[in-house]
């Protein structure tokens, strides 16, 4: 006979580890839980919570062993708490759970209630430690080849490193898998100075917590393990002051030193000169100057299928009404 009433699986973020950088919602989902689940080192993070708590410990790669079940008690009736460190939905427990959810049949309309608590994963809580390396472009790789091919990661590496990103790197480098890192770093270092700034955080927030800044060229020769985050800034990452910044840009419109007046040719709440629109108008002009489609990708680094496509591409630069240019 099925149970009186349907259970629930929260799927629950609980950040960097220390309670105090918990979220409400993410104490209240495990206080609400009847049963809690999780990787052993995340259950130790939680223990205070857990009085009275039916536990289930589960190892390192037991992901789907933690996803199945925590299905099992919740088709039992009961409200389960299935954690990961960080957010759920990066690297974490959210995708394995809708992958078994799936299989065996759920869909949203199941008697089985599904909520994703979201948690600061270890890219936010080490870019905090380290000061604001984040503020541009920015992209998560893990380097752990257990399910992913290496070429693929290698790809992935090599096309980020080029397109300027900052970059952080999850699971860099265990006790079995000590060489991932060291191409990592051949892959960057063919796009980025050897002067790089590079932040190590291992541990944020927790009793062994440790930050080490170093460049892209000794990157590779840091304390790394499983439990680090490498964070690798672009080509305007500064380190000043033991603080780790990547600038958002506003140089590139305001003249800092002159209290922010707005430089030559560019206008305040529109898109740079060398924004799109601009950077159209010169492209038009270099190609009726008569260069070709090659040499303009390769001024350019874009693919020449792109550029020959945008010039093909009749516009004209739309006006903007009144009050709705960006901030």
């Amino acid at each position: 006979m099925p149970p009186a009433t349907a259970g629930k699986i929260m799927l629950v973020g609980i950040g960097p580890g220390s309670v105090e950088h918990m979220t409400a919602r993410a104490r209240a989902a495990i206080a609400e839980a009847d049963v809690v689940i999780g990787y052993v080192t995340y259950i130790k993070l939680v223990a205070d919570l857990l009085e009275g708590k039916e536990i289930i410990r589960k190892s390192m790669t037991e992901e789907l062993d933690r996803a199945v079940s925590a299905l099992e008690a919740a088709r039992a009736g009961k409200k389960v708490a299935l954690i990961s460190s960080g957010d759920a939905g990066v690297y974490g427990m959210a995708g394995p759970t809708y992958e078994v959810l799936f299989q065996s049949g759920w869909t949203p309309d199941d008697p089985v209630q599904v909520e994703i608590v979201p948690g600061a994963s270890a890219l936010n809580s080490c870019a905090a430690l380290v000061g604001a390396p984040l503020t541009h472009d920015f992209c998560a790789i893990s380097l752990s080849d257990l399910l992913t091919p290496w070429p693929t990661i290698a790809r992935r590496l090599d096309a980020v490193a080029m397109a300027d990103f900052v970059v952080a790197l999850y699971n860099p480098k265990s006790g079995r898998r000590t060489r991932q890192i060291v191409e990592a770093q051949r892959l960057f270092l063919r796009h980025r100075r050897a002067d790089t700034p590079v932040a190590i955080v291992k541990s944020a927030y927790r009793r062994r917590e440790n930050i080490v800044f170093t460049t892209l060229d000794r990157m590779a020769d840091a304390d790394i393990g499983m439990l680090s985050t490498v964070l690798i800034g672009n080509s305007n990452t500064f380190v000043r002051n033991g603080l780790m910044v990547t600038p958002r840009g506003y140089a590139n419109k305001y003249d800092m030193e002159e209290g922010g007046t707005t430089r030559a040719g560019e206008k305040a709440g529109r898109s740079l000169s060398t924004g799109l629109l601009g950077w159209l108008d010169t492209l038009q002009a270099e190609h009726a100057a008569g260069a070709s489609i090659a040499a303009l990708a390769a001024r350019h680094r874009l693919p020449a299928d792109y550029i020959a496509a945008t010039l093909a591409e009749p516009w004209a630069d739309e006006a903007v009404p009144a009050g709705e240019g960006e901030a």
